[in-house]
């Protein structure tokens, strides 16, 4: 039986560049491990429309299911970016670097392709150890959705962290389900309106009233 959560990676090297073979072993290895299903390689050297394509602009760079990864990485990376591939924690720690390194428009680009992948965004948003820098950047993110289907669908989880322990979780809880544009918030937002945080209360009301409340 072929497990489905087993992706498949794409490659794309140069021939004179000094990191490219240690990833290509990698990969390689994964694959012979069943780590990874099936593996494309491209020499950009020979075929540049394909960095033209992809919008490539260094080499190593590479696909493993749904992650875009640049530059050297260890087998040891290749491995735990191959185990993450199709779980939500998985997704939650590549948007996680992708915030670190400020490419919200990476981010973006996910939830285009997959709108449930949102849902890795709530995990960071979730973990009261996320550090500020990414609590902005998923925000930001968040606040470009506001009114789509995308968001919506998170509604029900977003209720669900309005009683999370946390203040500053129930609180951007709150105004998330202000920007989704969808009345099945309104039992939650009504609730955090008797929160014991001031904050949180403001944040709900506001939110009742950008809904029509």
């Amino acid at each position: 039986m072929t497990d489905t959560h087993v992706p498949n990676a794409f490659l794309a090297l140069g021939t004179h560049c000094p990191h490219c073979p240690t990833v290509l072993a990698g990969l390689s290895e994964l694959v012979k491990k069943g780590l990874i299903g099936k593996l494309e390689v491209v020499n950009l050297d020979q075929r540049p429309d394909t960095a033209t394509e992809l919008g490539i602009r260094g080499v190593p760079w590479m696909r493993i299911g749904p992650f875009t990864l640049e530059g050297l990485r260890s087998p040891a990376e290749l491995q735990t970016w191959a185990e993450r591939a199709g779980t939500t924690q998985g997704m939650a720690e590549y948007f996680r670097e992708l915030l670190t390194e400020g490419k919200l428009d990476q981010v973006s680009s996910v939830i285009d392709r997959d709108p449930f992948s949102m849902e890795a965004l709530l995990l960071l948003l979730a973990d009261p150890e996320t550090e500020l820098q990414i609590r902005l950047g998923l925000s930001a993110v968040i606040e470009d959705y506001a009114n789509t289907p995308a968001l919506q669908a998170m509604v029900a989880k977003l209720g669900a962290l309005t009683h999370h322990e946390d203040a500053r979780i129930r609180n951007d809880a709150c105004y998330f389900l202000g920007l989704s544009g969808d009345r099945d918030a309104l039992p939650f937002l009504k609730e955090r309106l008797k929160d014991d945080n001031a904050d949180v209360r403001d944040t709900a009301e506001e939110s009742l009233e950008e809904l029509g409340v």
